[in-house]
């Protein structure tokens, strides 16, 4: 059953925004209380990197308190809404149309709309139920996507995609926005890059994105391969850092060339074996 949903009783961030909806419609369940919210939104001309990177991402956020928003398009939107229902996770689709399955857009999505709102999900529009979508409801759907929101990650657009302007306007917001980088000939990754260039955070996985929402990140001191398939270069750094020193004593002591030792360290860092706090470098084991 379709509802009205006024302001007062609005998810608690939409309020905030200068532009804030008079009403809402809403369908299903609405966002559960003390969960972060996350919108995911991307190309709908996605390439298989893209769909991997969003279900990879989203089936590692599962067991947190994650709600997943999306617009419920073609593409990455509606690949966000199917991993987060795999992964166990609420998620919430804001058509850019009324609800009403006779207009719902896109049209080949109503059974995905169903599957939300049996999985204890839900369904939010500003328009009037019969109301069909256009070009010119996007925009404003977007709004209320970034508005809503704590923070929201961009998988694959293109430089001049619809999708740039929930990031634009989620920074407006004072929202934390994420992109997952893409391959540097891929017209889909000029989107995301730029938006890294710009500050965005770089999101490479589940954990990224729980430290972009503020919560626990999965991977802190734990390690992340076997000590002893490190190469020679990385296990000399593991044998100096029984005690811990800075970088540049560290560098020394290894006898590496200093681009080797640097990249040597980079990696395993990467690897969770080794961080860098106050001016010095130690074990995370």
């Amino acid at each position: 059953m379709i509802r009205e949903l006024l302001p007062p009783d609005f998810p608690a961030l939409l309020k905030e925004i200068p532009d804030a909806p008079q009403r809402l419609r809403y369908e299903g369940m609405l966002p559960k209380d003390g969960n972060k919210l996350l919108a995911v939104v991307g190309s709908r001309k996605y390439s298989s990197y893209g769909r991997e990177s969003c279900e990879s991402i989203i089936s590692g956020l599962s067991g947190s308190p994650i709600t997943i928003v999306s617009g419920l398009a073609l593409g990455i939107d509606s690949i966000a809404h199917r991993a987060a229902l795999r992964a166990g996770l609420q998620t919430i689709a804001i058509p850019g149309s009324g609800l009403d399955r006779k207009v719902l857009h896109p049209h080949s999505h109503v059974n995905l709309a169903e599957e939300i709102i049996e999985n204890g999900g839900g369904l939010i529009s500003e328009y009037d139920d019969t109301m069909p979508s256009g070009a010119w409801a996007f925009p404003r759907r977007n709004r209320i996507m970034a508005g809503m929101c704590h923070a929201t990650i961009v998988i694959e657009a293109e430089k001049r995609s619809g999708t740039l302007i929930t990031s634009r306007l989620a920074t407006e917001y004072n929202r934390e926005v994420g992109c997952v980088p893409g391959p540097i000939d891929s017209p889909t990754s000029d989107g995301p890059h730029m938006l890294i260039r710009l500050g965005a955070a770089l999101i490479r996985d589940a954990n990224d994105v729980l430290e972009l929402l503020g919560l626990q990140r999965k991977d802190e001191n734990l390690t992340l391969v076997d000590i002893e398939e490190l190469s020679d270069e990385e296990k000399i750094f593991i044998k100096i850092l029984e005690e811990p020193c800075s970088r540049d004593e560290l560098i020394r002591k290894s006898q590496l060339d200093i681009g080797n030792a640097s990249a040597t360290l980079s990696l395993l860092e990467i690897k969770g074996l080794i961080s860098e706090e106050l001016g010095e470098v130690r074990k995370t084991f």
